[in-house]
């Protein structure tokens, strides 16, 4: 009787053992299972590396801290420099999310969906559906401080460079800001490589070298981008008509060598937004 008194007193306590034991295991499983769901739900780190025009410098790197906030996940890394150059690294194969551009050229030879007279290498970088037409600038006619030439406006400068009186500085033909300043000497009649055999123009890579070259007094005047002004501190003295120099349209786009399109498409939304866009137009750029 003792034997079988010890032997059931013994299975009642594993049973209890086992009972106390399953709230326990269970607690251990919901734990084991919420892990992994809480970990995909927290967000990757992902880089985003876009190349932008050099007059979108200081909108973008404003832009840039108010993004944080939107995707705090998301680390922006912006490459500024002329839309020429930026457009051919990026065909050398250089890591690039997003491309903003100052002229429609520099995107056109990048778009297979371009017209093939100026996409002329079937180049095909373009994400299908991402581009839009972003921003509208303007381009404007700057002197340095105090304005030691006396030039006042565009046709006024036309007639001091063909007297070769003034010293202009431009932007390379490879760059938009230079572009749009050729179409602005042709719409005059003037011709450039004469102009510079006379010793009247100086050229900068992008246009923050013209800028600076205003600002420093080293030139006459200089033609820049109207945001590049404001950001100079500078006050323009006439502005480029469209029949001068045609629309200064900023189109943006995804790459398709994106290693992150759904966050590349995700701040380029946010480019167009309320908050972006009073950003751009602070410094004088329009929405299109």
């Amino acid at each position: 009787m003792k034997k079988f008194l010890s032997l059931l007193l013994a299975g009642l306590l594993t049973g209890s053992l086992a009972a106390c034991g399953t709230p326990a295991s269970s607690e251990q499983a919901t734990a084991a299972t919420a892990a992994p769901a809480s970990a995909e739900t927290a967000g990757e780190p992902v880089e985003l590396v876009v190349f932008a025009a050099a007059s979108l410098t200081e909108t973008l790197t404003e832009i840039a801290e108010d993004y944080k906030e939107v995707a705090p996940d998301v680390t922006l890394t912006f490459n500024f420099d002329s839309s020429g150059t930026l457009k051919t690294q990026i065909q050398e194969g250089a890591a690039c999310d997003v491309f903003l551009s100052a002229g429609q050229k520099q995107m056109d030879q990048l778009d297979a969906a371009a017209d093939p007279a100026v996409n002329t290498e079937g180049l095909n970088f373009v994400a299908e559906g991402s581009r839009l037409d972003l921003l509208e600038n303007k381009v404007t006619l700057c002197v340095p401080e105090g304005n030691p030439a006396g030039i006042e406006s565009f046709d006024d400068l036309a007639d001091k460079l063909a007297a070769g009186t003034v010293l202009m500085a431009m932007g390379n033909s490879d760059v938009p800001v230079g572009q749009y300043t050729q179409k602005i000497l042709a719409y005059y009649g003037l011709d450039e490589a004469a102009l510079a055999d006379a010793g009247v123009l100086t050229y900068g890579t992008n246009v923050k070298e013209v800028t600076t070259q205003v600002t420093e007094g080293s030139v006459d005047c200089g033609i820049v981008y109207g945001t590049d002004a404001f950001s100079a501190g500078l006050t323009p003295v006439d502005t480029a008509t469209a029949e001068m120099c045609g629309q200064v349209i900023y189109p943006a786009a995804v790459l398709k060598t994106s290693a992150h399109p759904a966050e590349a498409q995700a701040f380029l939304d946010y480019l167009s937004t309320p908050q972006a866009m009073a950003v751009f137009e602070a410094v004088g750029f329009s929405a299109v």
